[in-house]
């Protein structure tokens, strides 16, 4: 008997989708940019550059393109999954409030660690038929200018966790957790033209049990009985350096640079019955580079477009997890805010990832992921007070 669980992750889905302008610019610029109030995610130190009170709403969907195929010596034959990821929608809501000349203060509500994975009717649906691991963040932040050069920042990330998981033969497993995280910043104003920004954010640890009720063939007399599952899943702490600087009253350029620690997410496993199952060992740490561009077209119109490229966590794309769809990926997006009057904008964006192919090497999967590819949209809505 096996388990699995699907997780999001850096080189692919471990979302910097939040706001729609991180969308349109591949997230280029994100630790320095500070143009609306969901710098509060990435950057809480940008609070002390926003206007008095601010508030930014964004709703995101997500079209993830994955199938899978199970090779022709894979212990399990039949019917492939297909496509395993399909639509997935996301929403983010972000206010801040300036305390004190020099003291900003906000929160954020948003979820940017998970994924649902619908393998169906497949060979395996009575290993695994759908498997569900979603994070949702309530974030306060404040933030501290300490002169007109520097400002520091600090935010404290509640954490839910649900895991679930279902097969075809017995009842769905599910649990939820609770985990702290913390998100660190700094922002530095070398003129009213540069900035640049430095993040740092600390793991987050859910630990999940599930009882799984395990039932015999029908045509056993035998009784059915109950394993114990844990699993323990590590959200990688994780660094990212940008730069923003303006070139003109018109053209703006930015970038990143930024690392995740994912051998550390080696540690999470899953153990049944107290024996240990599935873990992810042959993980490694991933890289980051995003830049990107806006233009203001008139008093009325910026466009953003930028690219950027995550590193793979694997360390071979030939031994890869049935549940983890990823491999090295580059992000392409474009988008445009309107301000609508002096004090509200609307924003919309696209982005495309192109993933890396990968390989699941266990016999009983055998099988691959052909260039996964995922699609992005996102609105969001800003407003001053």
């Amino acid at each position: 008997m096996l388990f699995t669980l699907s997780t999001a992750n850096a080189s692919g889905l471990y979302l910097y989708e939040i706001g729609t302008d991180d969308i349109g610019l591949a997230s280029a610029g994100q630790a320095a940019r500070a143009q609306d109030a969901s710098t509060l995610f990435t950057n809480p130190a940008g609070m002390t550059l926003l206007p008095d009170k601010m508030l930014t709403t964004g709703v995101q969907a997500l079209y993830g393109d994955a199938p899978y195929h199970l090779d022709r010596d894979a212990r399990l034959s039949g019917k492939s999954p297909g496509n395993v990821i399909g639509w997935f929608p996301g929403g983010s809501a972000f206010y801040t409030q300036r305390l004190t000349p020099d003291i900003s203060a906000g929160i954020g509500f948003y979820g940017n660690y998970g994924l649902g994975l619908h393998f169906g009717d497949w060979a395996g649906k009575n290993v695994l038929k759908d498997s569900t691991l979603l994070g949702v963040t309530l974030m306060p932040a404040l933030a501290w200018r300490y002169n007109d050069a520097l400002s520091l920042g600090a935010g404290v990330g509640i954490n839910y966790g649900l895991l679930k998981i279902k097969r075809a033969r017995g009842d769905a497993l599910s649990d939820r957790d609770w985990a702290l995280n913390a998100r660190v910043g700094a922002l530095w104003q070398f003129s009213k033209q540069t900035r640049a920004g430095l993040t740092y954010t600390s793991r987050a640890n859910y630990n999940f049990n599930v009882n799984q009720t395990v039932r015999p063939d029908p045509l056993s007399h035998s009784s059915s009985y109950t394993l114990p599952i844990s699993a323990s899943v590590n959200a990688p702490q994780q660094l990212m350096f940008s730069v923003y600087h303006q070139l003109s009253d018109r053209w703006a350029i930015m970038g990143d640079a930024g690392w995740q620690d994912w051998s550390d997410y080696s540690n999470s496993e899953i153990t049944v019955a107290g024996n240990r199952l599935d873990s992810n060992d042959r993980l490694r740490d991933t890289w980051h580079l995003a830049l990107g561009t806006q233009f203001r077209l008139n008093a009325d119109w910026t466009l953003n477009t930028g690219v950027a490229f995550d590193s793979s966590f694997y360390r071979s794309q030939s031994d890869t997890s049935l549940t983890m769809p990823s491999g090295a990926a580059w992000r392409w997006g474009a988008g445009a805010r309107y301000q609508l009057d002096p004090d509200s904008s609307v924003g919309m964006a696209f982005e495309y990832v192109h993933i890396e192919s990968s390989s699941v090497s266990s016999p009983l999967f055998k099988g691959g992921y052909d260039s996964p590819a995922l699609y992005f949209f996102g609105m969001s809505y800003s407003r001053t007070f």
